[in-house]
């Protein structure tokens, strides 16, 4: 899962929204640095990974994408799932994809004072170019992992995505309609 998915499945407790973004960012014993509603996030954007990264449907999408991108399948099968939650946003939640990108970009923007470096960057260039509402769009996808290729070790094709998504999509968006339920179920749960 990417950053919208992540921010939805915080369920708008807002230090949970802040851990879930700057886990990726946090490392090992800094964890403890962190407010412990915080930390909570953190832990959450762990288990939403452990558990996207193993289940038998993101298995699928990640194989039906690996042809395309090897070793990066996963990074962006995370964007499309994104993509589709975006394209679909009204079956998920009650408020307009705007406004509520909205309400994320002005929580986050409230604890900036806790982002460490990275964070900070991260986040200001998801506000500035509407990372959360560009996902809507197939340019905002192509913006995205050409960004993500920029900042891969190894060639990923990344910055070639959107062929992939015109062949793919279908069955990649049947694949998140399938999982995504099952992710939000375990994600209450916890």
């Amino acid at each position: 899962m990417n950053f919208l998915a992540h921010q939805f499945l915080s369920f708008e407790i807002k230090p949970i929204m802040v851990g879930n973004f700057i886990a990726d960012t946090v490392k090992g014993k800094a964890l403890e640095d962190y407010d412990i509603a915080i930390q909570k996030g953190i832990v959450l954007h762990r288990f939403i990974d452990s558990y996207t990264d193993s289940h038998d449907i993101t298995l699928q999408s990640r194989e039906r994408l690996y042809n395309y991108f090897g070793k990066y399948a996963g990074v962006v099968q995370d964007v499309f799932y994104d993509h589709f939650l975006a394209l679909n946003w009204s079956s998920y939640h009650q408020d307009e994809l705007k406004a509520y990108t909205r309400f994320i970009y002005d929580t986050l923007g409230d604890y900036q004072s806790v982002f460490n470096e990275r964070a900070s960057r991260t986040f200001h260039y998801m506000q500035l170019q509407d990372w959360l509402g560009n996902y809507a769009n197939k340019e905002g996808v192509d913006r995205a992992l050409t960004g993500l290729s920029r900042r891969a070790s190894f060639p990923s094709n990344m910055e070639e995505s959107l062929p992939a998504l015109a062949e793919q999509g279908s069955a990649i968006s049947a694949d998140f309609e399938a999982f995504f339920p099952d992710l939000i179920f375990a994600t209450e749960e916890r």
